[in-house]
């Protein structure tokens, strides 16, 4: 289903991305979101071209963007399917010009994600499934399937830059056999573990359904796992909110 149009999201992306570099590293006005995140115009500008270029390529299928106007769960829950995106995951990061943020673009059917696409506009490096289940990494000049590597002992962890401080990831911290705790910004974790990089990664943090459904999708068909404080996979639209649970992200299982 979705090795068809691979090639389209990926231009749409790209395109999408542009718009954003475009704005990089120059002095931009952020409004604060009720969440207490920023928003600028960049998030905007963003999700418009997705949201256009979404409703060209798959008409039918009804979009959930960080940035669109409230939509009611009564409406949400009759949806079966539906793109869910963040036009720019990691807004923080990027007017901090850590060049760690991206773009999130994640298919979730009956709950769960299904399909997830991520681009970081500053390497041109896309990571998504596909109709195979598989986990692949794609710049200019190279494309590879992602698996990730066996748990370490000790173990590397990633975390959020803005998310270290947690007083309950610290303390759960504490009762791992950890070699050393990394920081990166926005949903490149998720990448981040697919390649190889590190093996888990904690949130206890504040983080919502957009922020995580691309990433889950990439790192499982990488062979990694995500699941909740229960041990169960992560769902979505269930509910009124749209806020993740805590969760444990990880490479593949010894």
């Amino acid at each position: 289903m979705f090795d068809a149009i691979i090639p389209e999201l990926i231009s749409l992306t790209s395109k999408a991305g542009t718009n954003i570099m475009s704005y990089y590293k120059k002095q931009l006005h952020f409004d604060i979101k009720e969440d207490k995140t920023p928003i600028t115009i960049v998030d905007k500008i963003s999700h418009d071209v997705i949201i256009n270029g979404l409703k060209k390529i798959t008409p039918n299928v009804e979009i959930l963007s960080e940035e669109s106007e409230n939509i009611t769960f009564e409406e949400r829950s009759t949806w079966q399917e539906y793109w869910l995106i963040d036009p720019l995951d990691g807004t923080r990061d990027f007017l901090e010009e850590t060049g760690e943020f991206c773009i999130c673009l994640a298919y979730i059917k009956n709950n769960k994600p299904i399909f997830g696409m991520i681009y970081a506009p500053v390497t041109q490096t896309h990571y998504y499934t596909n109709d195979k289940g598989c986990a692949i990494k794609q710049s200019t000049s190279t494309k590879q399937e992602l698996i990730t590597r066996q748990f370490s002992n000790p173990m590397s962890v990633v975390v959020g830059q803005h998310s270290a401080n947690n007083k309950y990831l610290l303390a759960h911290l504490e009762k791992k056999n950890v070699d050393q705790v990394n920081k990166l910004g926005s949903a490149l974790k998720f990448c981040a573990i697919a390649e190889g990089l590190y093996d888990y990664y904690p949130r206890f943090g504040p983080c919502s359904e957009w922020d995580t459904a691309a990433g889950v999708c990439i790192l499982e068909g990488a062979g990694g796992r995500v699941t909740d404080m229960n041990n169960n996979s992560l769902r979505y639209n269930t509910k009124e909110d749209l806020t993740s649970p805590v969760f444990f992200a990880s490479c593949k299982p010894e």
